[in-house]
């Protein structure tokens, strides 16, 4: 019998290289695939992705594997940053990589890998695949410092049945002893961050050249003026830097973001005093299940953002969507971000938080 082929999406970090390896390791063809989604030059000129192909051209010629370049610029532009573009305007606070899991790696990537004949797409996720009849169902990973089921609550669960997480039962640790032990060039390249394949910038610059800014006014919960903002998409819930309000109201305490008004362009901020941030329940749409099948009320665990612990909470179904109640108060819930559910070992879900109650 020959060889399944894993097509392994390739980005030209630690992760992905190690994922690559194990796999070939394990008897698989591997293939490795780069995806060039933003096309963009440095000053001089030069293409910002072409460094990372770079290392993944290095990457595997040291294993032995081929590999191949392809561009989704277009699907990415029009699946993701039209969406994220959109809710900033619309004055909340998008997550792209979610989306971008959905509507690129899981989505044309898929697709692409498939037809070139694979059986199997792999990543550099850490995150478990579970099969079991009739479903499929996303694992947490044993590194729970390092699990990204959060962003993957949006990819469908048939979008799941042929990938592999070989980093599945790893620390990053591990991960990173196994590049260094074969030399790997990325086994020292620090972990991407910043926007879903942007990568690190000036926040506020790179908006202003997609979004015109719209200054307003910066108003207590009270009902005074204290100054002026430069526009609503810069500013988060709790958000305390670049609010340039100084000393004003004494020094006891410091000003942070309340509430947006988009509607009168509004920024309320508040002063020392942090309750105004604490939510007893919010309202989802765009709810996605993995390998799970809902009630009319479940009691489940949720996280609200990425790095936040498990928090016990009740999810209602609703018009569609879900309204979440909190067992304990939670601070700074977004509009725009996302509610992930979980049971003990699994990632159930999640969906778009849509509005926050107070």
């Amino acid at each position: 019998m020959s060889a399944k082929t894993v097509v392994v999406g390739m980005s030209g970090g630690v992760d992905s290289s190690v994922a690559a390896y194990l796999l070939k390791e394990q008897g698989y063809n591997v293939v490795g695939l780069f995806m060039m989604n933003w096309e963009e030059t440095d000053p001089s000129g030069a293409c910002t992705a072409d460094g990372d192909f770079a290392d993944v051209a290095r990457v595997c010629s040291a294993l032995k594997i081929p590999y191949y370049s392809v561009n989704f610029a277009k699907e990415y532009r029009e699946r993701v940053f039209k969406y994220f573009l959109e809710e900033y305007a619309a004055g909340r606070t998008p997550n792209p990589d979610v989306l971008c899991n959905r509507e690129i790696k899981f989505g044309p990537f898929l697709k692409y890998a498939l037809n070139m004949g694979a059986d199997f797409i792999a990543t550099g996720h850490y995150c478990k695949i579970e099969h079991v009849p009739g479903k499929t169902r996303l694992l947490k990973a044993k590194d729970a410092s390092k699990d990204q089921t959060y962003f993957l609550n949006q990819v469908r669960e048939e979008q799941l049945e042929r990938v592999l997480f070989p980093l599945a039962d790893m620390d990053k640790s591990e991960v990173r002893q196994i590049a260094e032990k074969l030399n790997m060039s990325t086994a020292k390249k620090k972990d991407s961050t910043g926007i879903c394949f942007i990568g690190e910038r000036n926040f506020r610059k790179f908006l202003q050249g997609y979004l015109p800014a719209q200054p307003g006014k910066i108003v207590t919960l009270g009902g005074e003026a204290v100054g002026e903002h430069i526009g609503l998409m810069y500013y988060t819930l709790g958000q305390r830097k670049g609010l340039d309000l100084g000393g004003k109201h004494g020094e006891e305490g410091r000003w942070f973001v309340a509430r947006k008004d988009v509607e009168n362009n509004i920024l309320y901020v508040s002063h020392g005093d942090e309750s105004p941030l604490y939510s007893r329940a919010c309202r989802v749409k765009n709810l996605n299940w993995i390998g799970y099948e809902p009630q009319k009320t479940q009691f489940v665990n949720a996280k609200f953002r990425y790095r936040q612990p498990e928090q016990e909470v009740t999810v209602t179904l609703e018009n569609g969507g879900a309204l979440v109640e909190f067992e304990a108060p939670q601070r700074a819930v977004t509009e725009g971000q996302y509610a992930v559910f979980y049971d003990d070992v699994a990632c159930l879900g999640g969906g778009v938080i849509t509005e926050v109650i107070y």
